[in-house]
């Protein structure tokens, strides 16, 4: 009998089903991301290096046998013109913004001040024969006086030089300096609530002295005369020499005529050509420059300024002055490239301060600098 099949009531052998492996995971793609940012950076580090050493071999060639290399990056301010208000004119109106306090210090990454870039300003309104006219647009209590100084003689020249008329609007605030570079301006624009004037100087020190004494430290100066150590703050009261307070004294009212000098000078050139369309100063006008501050519409009435308004009012006097029926508004920002970025390196940490803004601009006055400055209380 055959066996080959199975008897009919006997089951057919169970068969386990195929096991079906799953595909291998995909292998993770490495990410290049940090490889490029090391190239970048590492090309940088490169470049950083080499303008390092093309600096210190330059110095080296000046020092060793007197050769100085003709080859010199221009750190002057780059500009370039951005259009405030395009009136489709031909004629051109420059908008250049004295804002905050004015130093001379190292204001942008290229190592330009303030004073660098307003002379780098009214430079590029005297090349430019379409600028007719410049509005200096003030919003500052003051600051250094050799920098007031500095933007003050930068405005009479381009006026002298040019023959194009200045014309100055007064923000909220245009106090001692911001006064003294509003002087020689053609037409002073301010509002009725303009806070001005304040014409004066100042000078601060701070003696700490008794607290030396207190915790038990002793000074110890050497010096080669007797106002060597001139406000210094160690000393007692008793250890001045007589007669330092009539220097110091003698130093600012020095300056503080110039100032009244300034605005004098300033004031009566400008009637002179404006006639009577702008106001002439009073005659008591100098019992006003004692530091007091002024509102703008106290300032019309001694002829500190010309007009009352806004600045589309000061917009409205430069093209009279010009003689000009439309004209657009432009003004001049700082470009910065790849060189004002690398010279970050070579310069030292203190140039690169960081600064926690917590809503105050305090002015840091410097213990026996002179200042055109107002503080409020």
């Amino acid at each position: 009998m055959d066996n080959s099949f199975d008897s009919p009531g006997t089951p057919p052998a169970f068969m386990p089903p195929p096991v079906i492996a799953p595909p291998p995971p995909p292998k993770p793609r490495r990410s290049r991301g940090w490889m490029i940012f090391a190239i970048i950076l590492l090309v940088l580090l490169f470049i950083s290096l080499f303008g390092n050493l093309t600096q210190f071999v330059s110095r080296m060639l000046t020092f060793n046998t007197g050769f100085a290399p003709t080859m010199a990056r221009d750190i002057s301010p780059k500009l370039e013109e951005c259009v405030l208000k395009d009136n489709d004119a031909r004629n051109k109106i420059a908008v250049i913004e004295v804002d905050g306090i004015i130093t001379g210090q190292t204001a942008d990454p290229a190592g330009n001040s303030m004073v660098d870039v307003i002379k780098a300003e009214f430079n590029r309104a005297k090349e430019d024969s379409r600028v007719k006219a410049v509005i200096l647009k003030v919003d500052s209590p003051g600051g250094e006086v050799m920098a007031s100084d500095q933007i003050n003689r930068a405005v009479a020249d381009f006026q002298e030089k040019s023959g194009k008329p200045v014309v100055c609007s007064m923000g909220s605030l245009a106090a001692s300096g911001g006064y003294y570079i509003s002087a020689p301006c053609r037409w002073i624009e301010a509002d009725q609530l303009t806070l001005t004037g304040s014409i004066g100087v100042i000078m601060e020190g701070l003696n700490y002295r008794g607290l030396m004494d207190k915790i038990g430290l002793a000074p110890m100066v050497y010096k080669s005369g007797r106002y060597k150590d001139m406000l210094s703050g160690m000393r007692a009261t008793n250890e001045i020499p007589a007669g330092e307070q009539a220097m110091v004294q003698g130093l600012i009212d020095e300056t503080y005529a110039t100032f009244t000098n300034i605005v004098c000078t300033g004031r009566t050139q400008a009637h002179q050509k404006n006639g009577n369309e702008g106001k002439a100063l009073a005659d008591n006008w100098t019992s006003f420059v004692d530091g007091r501050v002024l509102s703008g519409k106290q300032a019309l009435n001694l002829g500190f300024v010309d007009q009352l308004g806004d600045f589309d009012d000061a917009v409205k006097a430069a093209k009279r002055i010009a003689n000009i029926g439309s004209a657009n508004l432009v003004e001049y920002r700082e470009r910065y490239d790849l060189s004002n970025f690398l010279s970050m390196f070579g310069q030292s940490s203190q140039s690169h301060d960081i600064k926690l803004d917590m809503g105050l601009n305090i002015p840091k006055l410097q213990a026996g600098a002179l200042y055109f400055l107002w503080q409020a209380p």
